[in-house]
């Protein structure tokens, strides 16, 4: 058995089957590729001796800062200390944000080793301001570490890890909390149902999905974060986003089943919430494997370290933009409407919130700001243009003389419609959606977020064929393509991050004196006409949509929100 080799911390009882030693007993493997392999696999799962000299492996191979300390610099500082039984009295770091040390399959004495770890390691790593996750990692090392002093050199290594591109622990409140945003903005696209439940059921979304990394990293039980951990040491950061977004998936399909037939959940405190996500991530080891909870995980399509890392660039600098760079009180960072100032008359205020719930969460840190209204505007496109000019997002409103309710989230601002002259063109990026809400709620996005396919598309078809629907303005006959100029995209899902057949799939916004539309390719998502008065609906290949209301219909009231700094005094 491995109590001799990599196991003086380890209380075996509670290991289970983890504590029988079994397959193989030597990786015999230096390519990259191979080993990402066998660790997804489990190659080396059940030998506890085998997978702590594959971790001390991986940890020596991680390109460091040049200063990184060592096992003799932890011995050299912990001095005397280091033959002293440690006591769980000694604080830690502030920075840990009171996070516990998770006692997995620990000794009880060994839970004061890991605290011992980490106020020395907190010593020599000052520039750690946030890090929330350091002692479920320590713990988790802990397992599989000779001594403090090893345990002490493989999280050095991982927090001085300075490979370009990858992330392995996060150390700052920006850093922690535009993973959090960006956790949202891929819950939303990859796991929509489950992201609709969250929205439903709590009044915050964005304060459950601060969890996100402390569901993986604390939660899970050690037969499963182990395996998530052998994934980790290879591939990064990006596993556990993948494995939160199982996580996720699979409490969807557990609230599904306990609620049966009943109706739609009602709102509920957000702590009650979070309470009910951690109690049900502790217990999953009695409905999923490891095996099941990680196939789950890599079953999620396209998820790639260049999408992760535009969201993550995008969401650090609204940060910086609205002065978040360490932690403050949550409410700064949410919608936080107040019903009694909220006034839309298209729109309740718990209307807005779902709709919110959409947009990406660098966005959903500012407030709606009623640019323009017909109701107190007029019908005329002139001056919805000029209420709207200068602004970026924007969302627009529209309801029926039929009491229908629908309308777009537009990423780009309408002044860039000049760009194309005279000429009726298109612009915009991959982050618009059309959406309705009445008589039910749904929303499209972009046709290559759900069929990424389209993405390698070869570019069959010229500009020229694009054809206006029936009865649409002659001066879209000659509609011009997006002028995919790089400094003016949105850095997430911009088209020039694709090999794209514009044509068909990034027609988002276009608009002249004479119309507004939304998507294009075989029709338009939204027509309206220069009075903002007669529109029309129908599918589109941007946004692979069905009509949002009757195909022919009467604007009753049409509104565009912007989105106002919440933090501007």
């Amino acid at each position: 058995m491995a109590e001799d080799d990599y196991g003086s911390f380890v209380d075996w009882a509670q290991m289970g089957d983890l504590a029988k030693t079994s397959g193989p007993t030597k990786v015999d493997c230096k390519d990259l590729k191979e080993f990402k392999q066998m660790a997804r696999q489990g190659y080396w799962a059940k030998n506890h001796k085998l997978r702590a000299q594959v971790y001390q492996q991986l940890i020596k191979a991680i390109p460091c800062r040049t200063v990184t300390p060592d096992a003799e610099v932890y011995r050299d500082s912990m001095g005397n200390a280091a033959t002293k039984k440690p006591s769980t009295s000694i604080p830690l770091p502030e920075f840990v944000d009171e996070s516990p040390v998770p006692r997995y399959c620990l000794k009880t004495e060994a839970v004061a080793s890991a605290h011992q770890i980490i106020n020395c390691l907190a010593s020599h790593f000052p520039d750690i301001s946030y890090c929330p996750s350091l002692p479920a990692v320590t713990s988790l090392l802990l397992h599989f570490s000779i001594d403090e002093a090893q345990c002490f050199e493989h999280v050095s290594r991982i927090l001085a890890c300075n490979e370009p591109g990858k992330r392995l622990l996060d150390q700052t409140f920006l850093a922690y909390e535009s993973g959090c945003m960006t956790f949202g903005d891929l819950a939303n696209k990859y796991c929509a149902p489950a992201h609709k439940l969250i929205v439903e059921t709590s009044h915050d979304v964005l304060e459950v999905y601060s969890d996100w990394q402390r569901w993986v990293l604390g939660d899970l039980p050690f037969s499963h974060v182990v395996r998530v951990l052998d994934v980790y040491l290879v591939e990064g950061y990006k596993i556990l986003y993948r494995v939160a977004i199982a996580l996720l998936k699979f409490y969807r399909k557990h609230k599904a089943g306990a609620q049966g037939g009943q109706g739609g959940p009602a709102p509920q405190d957000s702590e009650k919430i979070r309470a009910d996500i951690q109690a049900f991530v502790k217990g999953i080891a009695s409905t999923v494997t490891p095996e099941k909870l990680l196939e789950k995980a890599f079953s999620i399509r396209l998820f790639s370290r260049k999408e992760i890392t535009l969201l993550q660039l995008a969401n650090e600098k609204s940060l910086q933009q609205k002065g978040i760079t360490v932690k403050q009180k949550r409410r700064n960072v949410q919608l936080a409407l107040n019903p009694d100032t909220f006034s839309s008359e298209i729109v309740s205020a718990k209307e807005m919130r779902d709709i919110w719930s959409w947009i990406p969460e660098r966005f959903a840190l500012c407030q709606p700001q009623l640019l323009f209204t017909t109701s107190t505007h007029g019908c005329s496109i002139n001056r919805f243009y000029s209420h709207c000019e200068g602004y970026e997002p924007t969302l627009l409103l529209i309801r029926t003389t039929d009491a229908d309710v629908c309308g777009a989230f537009l990423s780009t601002d309408w002044e860039e419609r000049k760009r194309g002259g005279n000429k009726l063109s298109f612009f915009g990026t991959g982050e618009c959606f059309v959406f309705r809400l009445k008589p039910e709620m749904e929303r499209y996005e972009w046709v290559v977020i759900r069929h990424p396919e389209l993405a390698s598309s070869n570019k069959t078809q010229a500009v020229e064929d694009a054809a206006p629907s029936e009865g649409q303005n002659s001066d879209s006959n000659n509609l011009q393509q997006p002028d995919k100029n790089t400094g003016d995209l949105s850095p997430f899902l911009a088209t020039r991050h694709f090999n794209l057949n514009s044509k068909n799939t990034s027609m988002f916004m276009a608009g002249n004196f004479d119309s507004i539309i939304v998507g294009g390719g075989d029709g338009n998502a939204l027509y309206i006409d220069a009075e903002l008065n007669h529109g029309r609906t129908g599918r589109c290949t941007t946004f692979d949509n069905p009509p949002l209301c009757a195909e022919s219909f009467q604007v009753s009231l049409l509104e565009v929100w912007g989105f106002q700094d919440a933090m501007a005094s």
